[in-house]
């Protein structure tokens, strides 16, 4: 399978070498979700998810802000507890990560994550922090001679893409980094499919993805995604394998879109 370099290629008046040229979304895009699970062969609806990007600030540097909340409803409290609200800072040039942080209660367990970006060499070295379940406090430094990201400015980073130069199959590295290590993980271009939003009467035509993960020898696919085909890229469907089990998340409803949803179907 083909490694599709040109899409690591970084604009010009990139500060780092990790950037890449935003055309997908602006401040002021809203995106609302229904989570599903499957409960004894049946998908039920267990709560609810919604992504937000505004215009904000970090060290003085204009920036997007964007936030990811996740939260489980009272049927899915009763197998296991999720509460997740993930935040990630990146540059307006070209999205390179500055900060991200993750505070997650996911069943028993509440933990937090924060990692700080810079760009010593042009690729990343990243600050961590981690609070776990017990309140005890971890820190590490790392310099990496690549760049590395986090599961926020990832997603950012592939709405990006430019699907027309891809062919089914073809493999993009995307490691990723939380507070304790660097994971092994890429991305599979599946094609393009189209997709009925339940309970709605849009249908979109989309790209498909798949993130995936190598973790002692084995590898698993973490997520598949689908995405417009259009330049929002404004993702549609999750379908995400758990620790717990399998879930789906289903778009509900979307507004301040930067482009025209040109991959809306009749």
């Amino acid at each position: 399978m083909a490694i599709v370099l040109s899409l690591f290629m970084a604009p010009a008046a990139a500060q780092s070498q990790c950037g890449i040229e935003n055309k997908a979304f602006k401040a002021g895009e809203f995106l609302a979700y229904d989570l599903y699970f499957n409960w004894q062969f049946v998908w039920v609806k267990v709560g609810a998810a919604s992504m937000s990007t505004v215009m904000s600030t970090y060290n003085g540097l204009p920036c997007y802000r964007t936030s990811l909340t996740t939260k489980g409803n009272d049927k899915l409290d009763g197998v296991f507890v999720m509460r997740d609200t993930l935040t990630s800072y990146c540059t307006i040039s070209d999205l390179s990560p500055l900060y991200y942080r993750k505070g997650a209660l996911e069943g028993k367990r509440y933990y937090v994550d924060e990692l700080w970006y810079t760009y010593p060499n042009g690729f990343s070295k990243v600050k961590m922090h981690r609070i776990n379940r017990h309140g005890e406090h971890s820190w590490q430094e790392k310099e990496y001679q690549q760049c590395v990201y986090d599961m926020m400015s990832i997603f950012l980073r592939a709405r990006n893409f430019d699907a027309s130069t891809m062919k089914k199959g073809d493999v993009i590295p995307l490691p990723i980094t939380d507070a304790k290590h660097l994971s092994d993980s890429w991305m599979v271009y599946r094609g393009k499919e189209n997709y009925k939003v339940d309970g709605t009467r849009e249908k979109f035509r989309c790209l498909v993805f798949s993130f995936m993960e190598r973790e002692d020898g084995k590898e698993t696919e973490l997520v598949k995604f689908y995405v417009t085909d259009d330049q929002n890229h404004m993702p549609v469907r999750l379908d995400l394998n758990l620790s717990f089990g399998s879930a789906k998340v289903y778009l509900r409803s979307y507004q301040g879109l930067r482009n025209p949803l040109e991959s809306k179907l009749k």
